[in-house]
């Protein structure tokens, strides 16, 4: 259709939801209007919201489709397809899929890493240009900086390619996400099969490592992000000192702080900080970190991620519009907020002249949204 009218809603407008109609055409909002449309052919919202498409800044779900089970390669356009429906059906119209560059080698044992980024990247657009997919996809590299094999597969991306974030990840154990051990060793025993005394050989290995590639590895990626234009994003600061040399490196938003004085001090570098749904919505951190809803408590966040759950984002948004009394401001964590800090101009508001990227929606008594339709770029999708 070149045109649609959706009329008896409640639209999201920044910082107030006011009752009117909304007029899409050629895919772009053309008009917003309070009160009913008063036009023949128009679609009867019944009261429901209408927001802008939820924009995801980090997911792991691309790589669930692809990795169904341990060992199990799926076909990746089959993958991307299915992810890309996945999310749609969720609000979500804008993502930026998330794709792990670096790999690690350990004599004799698999680590799970696989060099893997510039082919999905390549199959995505494949899947894009024919059509196949129905909403936005971005690309957002993250980059493990102690691997041995970072910068071949950075140097393999050029600006055509638009990547457009970048996170700076280290998982080495004893900091960030890891600065308990213990947390890691359950993982790696599990899933590398190593006894007591190879986890602890292990964990030497990856501390060495660190030491020796980490600093002209992360100089090499800082380099290439802004050959590529891509937005920085740090992940899992633990400390004040952190967010410093995040900030000093050029971050912009920080992708799951651990702790709350980490958030406090993102706040005083002015990056943005990006928590997780399922967190929100679990009422803790899986990792034993800070809990998303203490910093939504202390005024310390910013931005939503569906991480490994891609209903959560909603959900999640949902939540904090009713913990905040504001439920605007907890649906621009997920639409606004991320738009901005991605210097996405044509979309995450309802406003004239922008994509046609938009979410109806009602919630339950109980707080769960559910989504009654979506439109990417004024195209129908769920």
């Amino acid at each position: 259709m070149s045109e649609l009218i959706l009329s008896n809603a409640r639209l999201v407008l920044g910082g107030e939801i006011v009752e009117g109609h909304l007029v899409i055409r050629h895919g772009r909002i053309a008009a917003l209007g309070q009160g009913p449309a008063g036009t023949a052919g128009a679609l009867d919202c019944e009261g429901d919201l209408l927001a802008p498409g939820l924009i995801e800044l980090h997911t792991d779900n691309l790589e669930r489709h692809i990795a169904p089970r341990p060992g199990v390669d799926w076909p990746h356009h089959a993958a991307v397809m299915a992810h890309d429906a996945e999310l749609a059906g969720c609000g979500i119209t804008t993502v930026f899929d998330a794709v792990r560059v670096g790999t690690l080698s350990y004599p004799g044992r698999d680590t799970g890493y696989r060099d893997y980024a510039r082919g999905l990247c390549d199959e995505i657009r494949a899947m894009d240009d024919l059509g196949a997919l129905k909403i936005s996809h971005f690309l957002h590299l993250r980059a493990e900086i102690p691997t041995q094999t970072l910068l071949e597969e950075l140097g393999r991306f050029g600006p055509a390619d638009g990547v457009r974030l970048m996170s700076l990840m280290d998982h080495t154990p004893g900091q960030r996400q890891f600065a308990d051990p213990a947390k890691f060793e359950v993982w790696t025993k599990k899933y590398m099969g190593l006894d007591a005394a190879e986890f602890d050989r292990y964990c030497r290995f990856l501390a060495d490592l660190r030491a020796e590639i980490a600093p002209s590895n992360l100089a090499g990626a800082l380099r290439v992000a802004g050959d590529l234009g891509a937005v920085l994003a740090s992940h899992d600061d633990t400390t004040p000192a952190h967010v410093a040399e995040s900030a000093a490196a050029g971050v912009r938003v920080a992708e799951f702080p651990t702790t709350m004085a980490a958030a406090e001090a993102c706040g005083d570098h002015g990056i943005a900080v990006m928590m997780g749904a399922p967190n929100l919505i679990r009422g803790g951190s899986h990792s034993g970190n800070v809990a998303a809803m203490d910093l939504a408590a202390a005024d310390r966040l910013d931005i939503l991620s569906s991480d490994y759950v891609p209903a959560a984002l909603l959900h999640g948004a949902v939540m904090l519009g009713r913990a905040w009394d504001d439920m605007a401001r907890g649906l621009a964590t997920v639409t606004a907020a991320p738009a901005r800090a991605l210097g996405l101009a044509d979309r995450g508001r309802l406003a004239e002249g922008l994509r046609g990227d938009v979410l109806r929606f009602r919630v339950t008594d109980a707080g769960i949204p559910m989504i009654r339709g979506v439109w990417s770029g004024g195209r129908q999708v769920a």
